[in-house]
């Protein structure tokens, strides 16, 4: 499939995948389930791409691969921009302090 994945709204021949929508910090976020996730060969930390198609399909495109330092875990990197992202007001407050 070569990292690119289209997600339809019609029905198709291909394999179809469902999932609910979620709360991740202030966004809103949905899973990968593992086979598709294999087919876009992405890992926890991948950057992957939403584009709309002159079909109103919704392609899934890996964009990058994120090489961490060995001394750091995805996890805790995870945690960190969760973090991060939730309090990213109060943060930037006390920058100038």
């Amino acid at each position: 499939m070569n990292g690119v994945v289209k997600v339809s709204s019609h029905k198709s021949d291909g394999k179809q995948y469902s999932r609910k929508v979620g709360r991740m910090g202030n966004s809103l976020g949905v899973s990968l389930p593992k086979d598709l996730a294999e087919k876009l060969n992405v890992a926890q930390g991948d950057e992957i791409e939403f584009v709309e198609n002159d079909h109103g399909e919704i392609v899934l495109k890996k964009v990058r691969q994120v090489q961490l330092p060995e001394n750091v875990r995805p996890e805790v990197l995870e945690a960190f921009f969760d973090v991060y992202e939730e309090d990213e007001g109060i943060l930037e407050d006390l920058k100038d302090r």
